[in-house]
């Protein structure tokens, strides 16, 4: 009689068939219950830190908001957001993700509505400045909450999915905002006031609803049964705490992860910066209607929801994140000269939304490399190390865009930047895939010799 086969790990091929069948269940049980909220809360957020774009021009009239003023106070919103992104995931890793996510979802959506205070550079300061506050900690939250939750192979698609919200908020977003901007003078009101009334609203409400239905872990989903929330945690690489301790200093030392955040910087950059001016550089074509200005930057999104739809799934075929960065790159290249180089409105509205594809659709395969073999403690604080990072690009991008801007006085100069982007984020990509192989070599050989002795 044979001996029983065994998996690697001295499981039975049996029982590790039926512990996969297991962890599928859970995790389509995990993604129905959870992404929603997740994706609704990133949604939101991208909403409102992103409405001020489409205030851009009545801001300038109504409070003497410069173009320069203006980038640099959508800018300075990613300062706070960067300063407090460590110690808020940090306090997500020990309240809880439910308290934590409720907490910031409240908060900015109330800051969001005291926008409508504004009247002056400094007043739009010290408001972007409290909202970055806020919101500090929400995206790498979740992405924290990713690593609790979900196997390394589900997790460009979870990130995906998120990421599917944030470019299907400029779809939605940016036509409701450009409809509310028509309400101006109602009830003694601008329309960029009730653009901040309406749209700060859901934040609160959503908040609410997440502390009534988000688990912190999935040991504590009454949606789950115990099997079930085992194979979770195990699949997920949750590991217990005195195991999964690392200092800031270690994790800002690891070659990977600095090299993972310079390129979530380069990306960051260029996106945010492309964000906040896509609407001006919609208008000085020629476009005044507001509403159809943020019909026109809705459009530009739907390359932003393709490409991370997309990219996800050739990942999940080419195994390799490495190669489709490099494409990624490319893309964002190609375009962006192109978008310069075209004479025609119709034409440079393409090769935005070509831009938005690779742009966007790069950045699942960067978390992809980021959550690689992270848990506990350590993926809270890597995770916010490498988000803090790039949002340091969301501060130097529209500060840029902006100063250009002001000095060439064109908006659409401003992606001269995104060039310069893509030129360095295809050295980085190439450093990122040697430093990545090497180290994915030394581990394989720990194994080797662990399982030798």
């Amino acid at each position: 009689m044979s001996a029983r086969q065994t998996t690697p790990r001295g499981q039975s091929t049996v029982e590790a068939g039926s512990a996969g069948f297991l962890h599928r269940i859970a995790t389509k049980k995990a993604m129905f219950k959870l992404v929603p909220l997740m994706a609704g809360a990133y949604l939101i957020s991208y909403v409102d830190r992103t409405n001020v774009a489409l205030a851009k021009s009545a801001l300038e009239v109504d409070a003497g908001i410069s173009a320069a003023a203006f980038g640099l106070g959508a800018g300075v919103f990613f300062l706070t957001y960067a300063l407090l992104e460590i110690p808020s995931n940090l306090a997500l890793h020990k309240v809880g993700a439910r308290a934590w996510i409720t907490r910031i979802a409240v908060t900015w959506g109330l800051l969001s509505m005291a926008m409508v205070f504004v009247s002056n550079e400094t007043s739009f300061y010290v408001l972007r400045l409290l909202l970055g506050a806020a919101e500090a900690g929400l995206f790498p939250g979740l992405m924290y909450v990713i690593t609790k939750w979900f196997a390394q192979e589900d997790r460009a698609k979870i990130v995906g999915l998120l990421l599917v919200a944030w470019a299907s908020a400029g779809i939605i977003g940016n036509p409701i905002g450009g409809a509310i901007m028509t309400m101006d003078g109602a009830f003694g009101l601008h329309g960029w006031q009730w653009l901040f009334l309406i749209e700060g609203l859901p934040a609160v409400l959503l908040g609410l609803w997440i502390w009534k239905r988000f688990p912190d872990s999935p040991s504590a989903a009454s949606w789950l049964t115990a099997e079930e929330a085992r194979v979770l945690s195990e699949r997920a690489g949750d590991v217990p705490e005195n195991h999964a301790k690392a200092s800031l200093r270690t994790i800002m030392s690891n070659r990977t992860t600095a090299l993972v955040a310079v390129m979530y910087f380069l990306s960051s950059l260029g996106v945010w910066g492309a964000i906040y001016f896509i609407p001006a550089v919609i208008g000085q074509m020629g476009v005044t209607d507001e509403l159809t200005i943020g019909l026109l930057a809705g459009l530009v999104s739907v390359g932003s929801l393709v490409g991370v739809l997309v990219f996800p799934r050739l990942l999940r075929r080419w195994h390799s994140e490495f190669p489709l960065m490099a494409a990624s790159w490319v893309g964002v290249l190609a375009s962006a000269v192109l978008f310069l180089a075209l004479p025609t409105s119709t034409g440079r509205l393409l090769a935005l939304m070509i831009l938005a594809f690779f742009l966007v659709g790069g950045q699942p395969l960067i978390w992809s490399v980021a959550m690689h073999r992270m848990s506990g403690r350590t993926a809270a604080v890597a995770l916010a190390f490498v988000n803090t990072v790039g949002l340091l690009g969301g501060f130097f991008g529209p500060t840029l865009f902006g100063a250009i801007e002001d000095v060439t006085g064109k908006a659409a100069n401003g992606f001269a930047i995104v060039i310069v982007c893509s030129l360095l984020g295809l050295v980085f990509t190439a450093i990122l895939s040697r430093v990545v192989r090497r180290s994915r070599s030394a581990a394989d050989a720990q194994v080797a010799e662990i399982r030798a002795a």
